[in-house]
């Protein structure tokens, strides 16, 4: 990157730098801070004075250095070898840096986001003379067993492609030349570059109707996620944030997954690390990593590369995304990211806001949320892909209220609430079913009316019921005791407890229990449901016992349920009929 010497450091308060003499310095504009070279950007300009904000440890730096200029914005390098790779903050990879500097991160280190030496097989798939236009596929490069790499005509050019070339070749080797109207050559290569803090251009963004299966019952039967869609995970410490939103990325159906640990403990991201190469992918049987972008920011790296980390990650994914891939980001976690603002904030001396966050939160937040969504791709094809952003949010103390939480529930359409005190009970997912929302229920019925069942959106909606009614019907019994409540009521409390204790509860490290597809969990369901429809005629009876219920033999393969493997519908069907019929055989 060529660079040349502009300012001098007046001031330096942590990760702030203050320079001046950077009279042509540009907003987010790259810059090297002292002759250690520390990647830094500009976030303040006032006059010929810049503010400074630096990725790396600015411990020993002091006033007289100099700062040198780029003349590029903070961007990411997108091609063929991002899949596998672990970055930190600012896309550099950690195991290239381990080569080169050891176990630590020497400061001022500079390595490539994108090996370049590495060589790839590119199949065009256009030939010489065919008219192109921005998006349009060019050729594919097989990046991993499991993903192909479709290399993209860079945004703003148009043309013929005058020439093209296959074989192996390295990322900066030219690949195609598309020549414009203006008879101007455009050269291709599989490398290109992309401001993290613009969104990526798309043809039209479409409404999200297909859900994302994350095979977490509560998740997709419950809340469902659309796919494209945006959601968030609010919870206090030991709820299980990161365990939910590290099954969501081992199991669910997105095609590419973007894992951003922002401020998280480093332990979470070895989890990651040392799980994800293990699991299997349950189509090719490959390795997950190898769908996998992992950027790892963690609590004992620097303060401020946390906010250029949720960029790095949501670029990427909307790389992939135009490629037409179903993509998931997961961050982990939000309330991180606010923080380092409020300390960049808070070193700049703005205005401070609610609890001491900068007044542009929510305008951040929404920004960040917004880059989700399902889109048709540009380019002459077909294509569409969805970028789905699943945010994880640690209020201090549980406390929601608190405006990280409600900034990203203003612009966030799935809520799925974690709860201490279901934690405690060891009921895991800890998701309170009572707070916890979705919008995007009416979007995914066809989906879930037309692949699973006719009747699956009544089962969800009768199971909705007997939860509502249960914690109503709770309060009673604590006042007055159960013998207050009719045989219907009793009723809807043991059937709901079928539903908290049969259904809700899922073990994430269970082997066969961890992943439940819509169909298994719309049978599951709909078992238990059958205690109810069948009961609801009975339970009336005079001197009906609710210990016969219970004590019928069925119910123990109800709990077993879950062991029926995905595929054998006719076991649940069989099942269901019989918990009908012995529920009958009460009948006097």
């Amino acid at each position: 990157m060529i660079t040349h010497k502009e300012g001098t450091i007046i001031k330096v308060s942590g990760p702030l730098v203050v320079a001046k003499g950077m009279s042509t310095a540009k907003m987010f504009e790259v810059v090297y801070v002292s002759e250690q070279r520390l990647v830094g950007e500009v976030i303040g300009l006032n006059g010929n004075t810049a503010s400074i904000q630096v990725y790396e440890e600015t411990g020993g730096v002091g006033p007289g250095e100099p700062v040198y200029l780029t003349g590029q914005t903070l961007s990411v390098e997108l091609g063929p070898g991002l899949l596998e790779n672990i970055y930190d903050g600012i896309q550099r990879p950690l195991e290239l840096i381990e080569k080169k500097s050891g176990a630590f991160i020497a400061r001022g280190i500079h390595v490539p986001g994108i090996d370049r030496e590495r060589k790839w097989d590119f199949k065009p798939t256009v030939s010489t003379g065919d008219t192109v236009e921005e998006g349009d596929v060019l050729g594919e490069v097989q990046e991993t067993a499991l993903i192909v790499h479709k290399i993209m005509v860079p945004v703003g050019v148009f043309g013929k492609v005058s020439d093209i070339h296959s074989g192996e070749k390295k990322v900066e080797d030219v690949v195609a030349v598309i020549e414009d109207e203006n008879g101007k050559k455009h050269e291709v290569t599989m490398l290109q570059k992309w401001p993290i803090r613009i969104s990526r251009k798309s043809k039209s963004k479409r409404v999200p109707s297909e859900p994302l299966v994350t095979g977490t019952r509560i998740l997709d039967t419950l809340f469902p996620l659309a796919k494209g869609g945006s959601g968030c995970i609010p919870g206090p410490f030991g709820a299980g944030k990161t365990v939910t939103q590290q099954t969501v990325a081992k199991y669910c159906d997105a095609q590419v997954i973007v894992y951003v640990g922002c401020g998280e403990r480093g332990n979470e991201m070895t989890d990651v690390l040392m799980e994800f190469p293990e699991l299997k992918d349950p189509n090719t049987g490959e390795p997950l990593m190898k769908r996998t972008v992992l950027i790892a920011n963690t609590s004992n790296m620097p303060v401020a590369a946390r906010e250029a980390s949720v960029y790095t990650g949501i670029t990427i994914a909307e790389y992939y995304r135009d490629m037409g891939y179903h993509v998931a980001l997961m961050a982990d976690s939000t309330s991180r990211w606010a923080e380092a603002m409020r300390e960049m904030s808070g070193r700049l001396e703005e205005m401070p806001g609610e609890e001491g966050y900068p007044a542009y939160l929510g305008s951040r937040t929404a920004g960040f949320y917004e880059r989700a969504g399902a889109i048709q791709c540009l380019g002459s094809d077909d294509r569409k892909g969805t970028l789905t952003v699943i945010g994880a949010v640690s209020p201090p103390g549980g406390d929601l209220s608190e405006p990280v939480t409600q900034n990203t529930l203003r612009v966030t359409k799935v809520f799925w609430g974690l709860d201490a005190n279901l934690a405690r009970r060891r009921h895991f997912p800890a998701i309170n079913w009572l707070s916890s929302y979705t919008l995007y229920d009416e979007n995914v019925a066809s989906h879930w009316t037309k692949e699973v069942a006719d009747d699956s959106m009544k089962v969800r909606s009768d199971a909705m019921k007997m939860l509502q009614e249960e914690a109503k019907l709770e309060e009673i019994v604590r006042l007055v005791g159960m013998d207050a409540l009719s045989p219907k009521e009793r009723l809807v409390l043991e059937t709901a407890k079928s539903i908290r204790e049969d259904f809700l509860f899922q073990n994430a490290f269970d082997k066969v229990d961890a992943f439940s597809s819509l169909k298994k969990q719309y049978w599951m369901l709909k078992v238990i449901m059958t205690i109810y429809y069948a009961a609801q005629d009975i339970v009336g009876q005079e001197d009906f016992d609710f210990n016969e219920l219970k004590k019928l033999p069925v119910m123990e393969k109800i709990v077993k349920a879950k062991d029926i493997e995905d595929g054998k519908w006719e076991e649940f069907e069989v099942l269901a009929k019989e918990v009908a019929s012995s529920i009958q055989t009460l009948k006097k």
